[in-house]
């Protein structure tokens, strides 16, 4: 469990939390997922650090600090999916063209989930109906020039670079320099200054405003209205996510609103002022070219908690690029690792979206640490975290070669209820971990997008 703990250590030390945060957690479970790199005690940790913050929150009205447990092999299977159909089936993540190409110097990979990222990537590549077409055509080019041109054109597409590669790149450069989570102290107000943390519930009565897409910033608001939170999600009209909505939209609200209307902005900033953390990841100035930028924000929700993301980094060259897990693991010398470590003829990546998963449980812990600095000065905050520089944190533990593998699920790893969502009943994993006193459990079951009213209760 010594990884465990280090890299628990490192991740609380990058939200503030004192050392002696630690000294209440007890990781259990053994086995390792397959994977060049520690992502099964990565996991662990990043689910711990959460909730080491929120023990540390319920220390102000239990005089200490209650006891956070974390179960390493459930922790593993959150990272994966948490959701369990019963008689209905998720449709595929992936777009049929999705995935890793041979250039003919390497490999790359298309990213074309959204019908406009397809479409970026076939204006350079040419139309294709399937993957056999569209290697074809790939295969005629070299991989920094594809990767170029499908970036310019508005697409999304990673070649694959070894870690040094990525270390002596620009933006590997930029990255390293980067804190795992930069955290940035505002001004002092004593809005909300009556709310204190509910011992069983400790985030009851917090209103979080989430514009979050796949897969970080959601899984960050599911932590938090897994603890009492209140989370309204908002998305624009024609914005869907099949996929991926009935594992992350447990427990909270959703509306939606067109932010390029008058009528859509108005409502914004009404819920916005009446919001105590807002958690987006949203390209960098794409708020403020809606009229809410930082000082709109500032202005309009004093003492808001600012929590936000993305993909390549807050420096460097690809300052703002798109991106997601799997194009990052390509980027960052995570697949390239992951071939030679498995002795692969093609990229290998992590055997789940862990820099996602990880990333959105430290933007739960920045949001926690936050509402806990409210508290104590009143002062607003601020935190950005990228996925570049949660993978740069990951790739400095590799996988032991004698990691015993991590025993398969079992139906007693599902809890007993059955969640009445919005596509059918699911049984959903047990909690991979918990503060004691305060179990983590969800008020909602998952619903499709745009059914709530844009307001808060």
């Amino acid at each position: 469990m010594t990884r465990c703990f280090d890299i628990a250590a490192r991740m609380c030390n990058a939200i503030g939390l004192p050392p002696r945060a630690g000294t209440s957690l007890r990781f259990t479970g053994a086995g390792e997922l397959p994977s060049a790199f520690a992502v099964t005690d990565f996991a662990a940790a990043a689910i711990a650090t959460p909730l080491l913050a929120l023990s540390a929150l319920l220390q102000r009205i239990t005089g200490h600090a209650p006891e956070v447990g974390v179960d390493r092999r459930l922790s593993a299977m959150w990272f994966h999916s948490s959701i369990r159909p019963m008689g209905w089936s998720l449709p595929s993540p992936w777009d049929p063209i999705a995935g890793d190409y041979a250039c003919r110097d390497g490999w790359i990979r298309l990213h074309t989930n959204a019908p406009h990222h397809r479409a970026a990537a076939e204006r350079v590549l040419g139309a294709h109906a399937d993957r056999d077409g569209m290697a074809q055509a790939v295969a005629r080019w070299d991989k920094a020039n594809l990767e170029a041109a499908v970036v310019a054109g508005g697409g999304c597409a990673a070649e694959m670079r070894s870690v040094d590669a990525w270390r002596a790149h620009p933006q590997g450069q930029a990255v390293a320099t980067e804190p795992l989570v930069h955290m940035r102290a505002g001004e002092s107000s004593h809005v909300r200054a009556a709310w204190h943390p509910v011992r069983g519930r400790p985030l009851q009565g917090i209103r979080v405003l989430d514009l979050t897409r796949v897969l970080a910033g959601p899984v960050a608001t599911r932590f938090l209205a897994g603890h009492g939170a209140q989370v309204l999600r908002i998305d624009p009209p024609d914005w869907d996510e099949p996929a991926v909505i009935p594992e992350v939209v447990l427990g909270k609200r959703s509306a939606r609103l067109d932010l390029r209307t008058p009528a859509g902005r108005e409502t914004f900033a009404v819920l916005l002022a009446g919001a105590d953390v807002l958690v987006h990841g949203l390209r960098p100035g794409a708020l403020g070219r809606l009229g809410f930028g930082p000082a709109e924000r500032r202005a309009l929700a004093p003492g808001l908690i600012d929590v936000s993301l993305d993909a390549y980094g807050w420096s460097g060259p690809w300052a703002g690029r798109r991106g997601f897990d799997s194009l990052v693991q390509m980027s960052t010398g995570i697949a390239d690792a992951g071939m030679a470590w498995r002795a692969a003829g093609k990229p290998v990546p992590l055997p789940m979206q862990a820099l996602d998963h990880a990333t959105g449980y430290l933007m739960a812990a920045a949001a926690v640490r936050g509402i806990a600095q409210r508290l104590d000065g009143g002062e607003s905050l601020t935190a950005r975290l990228s996925l570049a520089r949660t993978a740069q944190l990951l790739m400095e533990y590799p996988a032991r070669a004698a990691d015993e593998a991590l025993p398969p699920e079992t139906p007693d790893d599902r809890g007993l209820a059955v969640e009445a969502t919005a596509w059918g009943p699911a049984q959903r994993l047990k909690p991979p971990g918990a503060v004691a006193g305060a179990a983590m459990h969800w008020d909602l079951p998952a619903r499709q997008l745009g059914g709530d009213a844009p307001i808060w209760f």
